[in-house]
């Protein structure tokens, strides 16, 4: 039996209508859930925790039909009593017609410009142009005669052996199928055949390793700017990072080495769930893999049109590709099931895949050229990580270095150029807005740094675009709970203190919380800005998984967190956390500022050195094997230190003197009451 559901998405259209536009109409089976349902109307929606039904943010509304609750516990009576639905725990038993809120349309706003303009160059010196991955060799062929009938594939490989030393190379099935028409589209009269080849010279791990393989064959296009067959100009291939959360693309030319332009967006996997373990049960799904593969795919290709249209490029000009991320995003990214990742004993389909063509995944670059995922080392630290190890320089630096990642999953290596041990713990989507009453992402309109006085406990902060507040995100959260501490807001359990005599302390609907801005102040001016006591504690969570991460590592092979002399922070969101308040809430340990060097995003930068440089690519393989990994998952330390770390900052105040030097003055000046 099957019903109809009919989709419409509010607010109305401009004119004021409700009308139902074409393909927002479906046909489902009976038990379908409305979550599906709306996916397969075409209309977006997040299901933040991947249709678990914990989050309760894929909130619609019932306007008619008949539908089975199959669990609403995220929801208030009111609520209830409204109409509203938790779309992924709500089934069709009739026909539906279903309005989805305006607060669920998925919404990006990260600006590729700001891509754009990070402008990397190789971090190390590298004989890049002593060893190519690709070539281009321009040809002139002469055509077959009665006196010359040598087949089209041996003229094409005795003049590239005669012209540039080349005596044999591979070629696929596809484009020996083009070859025939390709050379005789080239021919130009009193020369003959004139053509470029572009050849992937041999393995990406070596020199030597295996025969060049023929990528394309493409004629010369005359009365053109650029002209293919000349055998000149650049010579394009794409560094790309699949973060959970966002996706960067580098243009690069490999005729010099350079990158072109860059371009960004937000992952649109993120509809089907914020962290990796939502994906993961996504993928449980009739056809959950399927689709999670082409929404990564198509963000990247996105991105790749959009490069394209900037840089007036043919896409089927870009003959390679490196792809870095954690091991969950690479398998969604090849289609493989990454079901296994989260279960004991936690093992991936693959650490090192192998190369693969962009024809094989739809990428819309030439269709031959290579896609590299670069290696991972264990079930959640993947190439992202071992790209930032040879970023930043940790696999040849002789200090004793601690490498952290601060995203949705929290990497961390620790180590130097003689050994490397790693670990992930999972910091959950706080520090990306998600979980967070009021949370957002870091974008316009976004409270990124906060204070708080510590007498009239009056906040001031700053919005990144300069305009009124719509949210706070990750790096606003780290600095308004680091204030909300040193000033007496809140007690090192993360408790409000409700004995303030500030209209900004109350209790709200989710319990007692702090008012950043006030509702008149904000961008829609519908609801007051705040900081709840359970978004307190999901950020406690995070923070304190974070911290017991290393503390596991350095206590793991015998060493103090004192010793560490370099303190690297990768990840787009860790350029942005300010070290003195990350110290405060017990998110990194307390030493020195100048021990601590932000580098951005490493992984796209490590993909970027991979893809020029094939001595980096080597030396990137051999961290990788070198690295020892630490299952958290599977020790009982990490339990017992993250419960530690379950407190401002710390439940052992002596690892965060200057927290308590700074706590102790402050009191003795009066100006903070004590908690």
């Amino acid at each position: 039996m099957t019903h109809k559901v009919g989709v419409r998405v509010s607010p109305p259209a401009p004119d004021g209508t409700r009308t139902l536009a074409a393909g927002r109409e479906v046909s489902v089976p009976d038990g379908t859930l409305l979550s599906e349902a709306i996916r397969l109307a075409g209309v977006p929606m997040n299901l933040p925790c991947g249709g678990q039904g914990r989050c309760g943010r894929c909130k619609v509304i019932i306007e008619s039909g008949t539908v089975q609750h199959r669990g609403d516990n995220r929801m208030t009576p009111e609520e209830r009593a409204q109409g509203f639905a938790l779309a992924c725990q709500t089934a069709v038993t009739g026909d539906v017609q279903v309005l989805v809120p305006p607060q669920e349309a998925i919404v990006r706003h990260l600006p590729s410009e700001k891509a754009a303009k990070e402008k990397p160059s190789l971090p190390f010196e590298c004989d890049w142009r002593g060893s190519p991955l690709v070539r281009r060799f321009f040809l002139t062929i002469e055509p077959p005669s009665l006196s010359d009938n040598t087949t089209d594939l041996e003229r094409l490989k005795r003049e590239l052996a005669k012209q540039h030393g080349i005596a044999e190379f591979t070629v696929s099935l596809p484009l020996l199928r083009r070859l025939a028409s390709v050379l005789r589209q080239s021919w130009i009269e009193g020369k003959g055949w004139l053509v470029t080849a572009v050849l992937e010279m041999g393995s990406w791990l070596s020199d030597s390793g295996g025969l060049p393989r023929l990528i394309d064959l493409r004629p010369r296009q005359s009365g053109a700017e650029y002209r293919p067959g000349d055998g000149t100009g650049p010579t394009y291939a794409v560094a790309i990072d699949i973060g959970t959360t966002s996706n960067v693309v580098y243009l690069v030319d490999l005729e010099s080495g350079q990158y072109v332009d860059g371009a960004a967006t937000y992952n649109a996997q993120i509809s089907c769930g914020e962290d990796v373990i939502s994906r993961i049960l996504y993928t449980r799904k009739e056809g959950g893999l399927h689709h999670l593969q082409g929404l990564v795919v198509g963000t990247i290709n996105g991105l790749l049109r959009e490069l394209a249209e900037r840089n007036g490029l043919d896409l089927s000009e870009v003959y390679a590709a490196t792809v870095a991320g954690n091991p969950t995003m690479i398998h969604l990214f090849l289609g493989l099931d990454p079901g296994y990742i989260r279960l004991e004993p936690y093992i991936p389909t693959a650490n090192f895949p192998p190369p693969v063509t962009a024809g094989e995944l739809g990428v819309q670059i030439n269709p031959e050229a290579s896609i590299d995922c670069l290696p991972g080392v264990g079930a959640y630290v993947g190439g992202d990580i071992t790209a930032g190890v040879l970023s930043s320089g940790m696999f040849k630096t002789e200090k004793l270095t601690l490498f952290i990642d601060v995203g949705t999953n929290g990497e961390i290596v620790l180590g130097n150029a003689d050994w490397l041990i790693s670990c992930a713990c999972s910091a959950g989507p706080a520090f990306e807005g998600a979980g967070v009453y009021c949370g957002m992402r870091a974008t316009t309109g976004a409270i990124e740094e906060v204070w708080v006085n510590a007498t009239s406990f009056e906040p001031t902060y700053r919005v990144i675009g300069e305009v009124r507040p719509r949210g706070i995100c990750g790096s606003g959260m780290i600095s308004l709970l680091a204030e909300m501490f040193i000033t007496g807001v809140v007690d090192k359990s993360g408790h409000v203190n409700s004995s303030l005599s500030t209209p900004r302390v109350r209790v709200g609907e989710h319990g007692p919380e702090y008012v950043v801005v006030w509702a008149a102040e904000t961008e829609k001016q519908e609801r007051d800005i705040v900081l709840t006591e359970v978004d307190i504690s999901n950020l406690i969570r995070a923070k304190g998984a974070i911290y017991a991460g290393f503390s596991v590592l350095t206590s793991s092979v015998g060493i103090d967190l004192a010793d560490v002399e370099e303190v690297l922070i990768g990840g787009g969101f860790g350029k942005y956390i300010d070290i003195e308040k990350a110290i405060q809430i017990g998110l990194l340990p307390d030493m020195p500022w100048e021990r601590f060097r932000y580098l951005g995003n490493t992984s796209v930068l490590g993909a970027f050195t991979a893809l020029l440089c094939r001595d980096m690519r080597r030396e990137l393989v051999a961290a990788a094997r070198k690295m020892t990994y630490l299952e958290l998952g599977a020790d009982n330390r990490f339990m017992e230190q993250f419960t530690s770390a379950l407190f401002l900052p710390h439940t052992d105040t002596t690892v965060f003197p200057s927290v308590m030097r700074l706590l102790q003055d402050r009191k003795a000046t009066g100006k903070v009451p004590s908690t």
